[in-house]
């Protein structure tokens, strides 16, 4: 593969990720975000986005013409074959934009997959070493409302809808404990940081 490990990141909504994957871009590591890339196959004038409009109507557009991912959202959150549809869609395309990333990446990086759904779409064996941001559940849905300001019925929606904690928990080779306070983060990043480097 030539690289130095290809790492799939993930962890449940409000678990604290997004501040691990940008700690290991701090690192040195080579962060492909999948969320950030299945924002851009969707953009304005994508096939992507025209693929969706003629899976779910116009209806999904917003005047300006890009993607009303709330309105999305509510389609898809609560139906899982809806689901199925659009990330039918979604999938290949970032899969293919991940792709043309890591091969850019070049022969020594350290990649660092950010993969949400990991857990919930079986793909713990496309990766190296599986690592999972893990927080209490009290803790995650503390962080939505409080922090995302989301109404508290939404934050237990999406919860429900990603894998159980220990359904992550079972794909980890790596738990980072994200239950506490940042500080407490710094030593376990930098212990998988030297891991991931052999040094």
């Amino acid at each position: 593969m030539g690289s130095r490990g290809n790492v799939g990141l993930t962890g449940g909504i409000g678990a604290g990720k997004s501040e691990v994957a940008r700690r290991l871009a701090e690192l040195g590591a080579v962060v492909i975000d999948s969320d950030r890339i299945a924002r851009e196959v969707v953009e304005p004038g994508t096939p992507g986005l025209a693929a969706v409009v003629a899976e779910f109507g116009e209806g999904i557009l917003l005047p300006d013409g890009s993607l009303d991912r709330p309105g999305l959202g509510r389609i898809v959150f609560g139906s899982t074959e809806r689901l199925a549809a659009l990330n039918a869609i979604v999938h290949p395309l970032v899969g293919a934009r991940a792709a043309a990333l890591t091969e850019a990446a070049g022969e020594d990086a350290v990649l660092i997959n950010d993969v949400p759904l990991l857990a919930e779409n079986n793909l713990a064996k496309l990766y190296d070493l599986v690592v999972v941001v893990d927080a209490a559940e009290a803790t995650q849905l503390d962080r939505l409302v409080r922090l995302r300001g989301m109404p508290e019925a939404d934050a237990r929606a999406r919860m429900a809808a990603q894998a159980t904690r220990a359904q992550r928990l079972a794909v980890a080779d790596v738990v980072i404990d994200n239950d506490g306070p940042l500080e407490a983060l710094e030593p376990q990043l930098l212990a998988l940081w030297e891991r991931l480097t052999g040094g």
